[in-house]
């Protein structure tokens, strides 16, 4: 495995030298600039995150499952994407799911640090999860030595499911093997070797990007606004779904509350119903027709 110390993560930022000496202003300057590096090098990776959407779109439209792997800020960032994906696009829990190396005691704080340096646990880990060939497992490793990580891609791939391997660094001899490997090359980081800074901005980047588009390619999404999202649970989220059963169908706001009411908080099936005329059982099975797409649903044109 590659000299952890010679890891593009692992140097020193020439710009941040004396960081300790410098205000509050000079300190926030220097990590507004390298921020944008973040940015950057998601851009750069453009490619690479297309085809890991391709990838995502595939397995779970096929009924398999998205499954993140980290540990420390990039397992971090893996669990907090797959807490937000199903509160955002209304999917079932159980699609995108993260296997953090040591898990999170009661306070969301690391357990166990040290359970990423064992690649048995991470084959462990995926072997409890039962993925197979339906599957597709991202394992994320800012530094891309993380050896929890290594044996949970090798085990994906022995049970012939499809696998994703981010980093921040370059390739190395025994990074892992994966269908697609993303690099956000973000470089050195302000305070030295702190992947929570650039190398987590740009990871949260990416995952946001991939998640977020599959989301829509899978119809989650119809012109811009969400539609799969179930408007119940608070005060907040029943009235943006209202205004997107009325902006998409036309009707008024009191006639979006009422459909929605009828619909058990589905914006789909509200909009159907007006749309189309139809009471709820014919709207689940229009959309069920469709394979949930409700552009689909519509009769319109759409790039599915």
């Amino acid at each position: 495995m590659k000299d952890r110390a010679s890891l593009l993560t692992e140097q020193r930022l020439p710009q941040s030298s004396g960081l300790d000496a410098m205000s509050t202003q000079q300190i926030l300057a220097i990590m507004d600039e390298q921020n944008q590096r973040a940015v950057a090098a998601v851009a750069d990776a453009r490619a690479a995150i297309a085809c890991a959407v391709e990838l995502v779109v595939e397995q779970i439209g096929a009924g398999g499952r998205l499954v993140y792997v980290g540990a420390g800020t990039s397992g971090g960032l893996a669990v907090l994407d797959a807490a937000e994906v199903p509160v955002t696009f209304g999917t079932e829990r159980d699609i995108v799911q993260a296997v953090f190396a040591g898990g999170l005691d009661t306070a969301g704080q690391f357990a166990d640090v040290s359970a990423e340096d064992s690649a048995a646990a991470g084959e462990a880990a995926i072997d409890e999860k039962a993925v197979d060939s339906h599957d597709v497992v991202m394992g994320i490793a800012a530094g891309g030595t993380t050896p929890f990580v290594h044996g949970a891609l090798a085990a994906a791939r022995r049970r012939g499911s499809r696998t994703i391997f981010l980093c921040c660094v370059a390739p190395f001899a025994g990074e892992p093997q994966a269908d697609v490997i993303i690099r956000l090359l973000t470089g050195p980081e302000v305070v030295t070797g702190s992947t929570r800074l650039k190398a987590g901005t740009a990871t949260k980047l990416a995952l946001n990007a991939i998640t977020t588009t599959a989301m829509v390619r899978l119809g989650k999404v119809y012109d811009n606004l969400l539609v799969e999202m179930q408007a119940k649970g608070c005060a907040k989220i029943w009235d943006r779904g209202a205004r997107i059963v009325a902006a998409i169908s036309g009707a008024d706001h009191a006639r979006a509350v009422q459909l929605l009411e009828q619909a058990d908080g589905s914006i789909r099936h509200a909009i159907l119903m007006h749309m189309r005329g139809i009471d709820l059982h014919k709207a689940s099975q229009l959309l069920s027709s469709h394979h949930g797409s409700l552009r689909a649903a519509l009769g319109e044109p759409g790039n599915r």
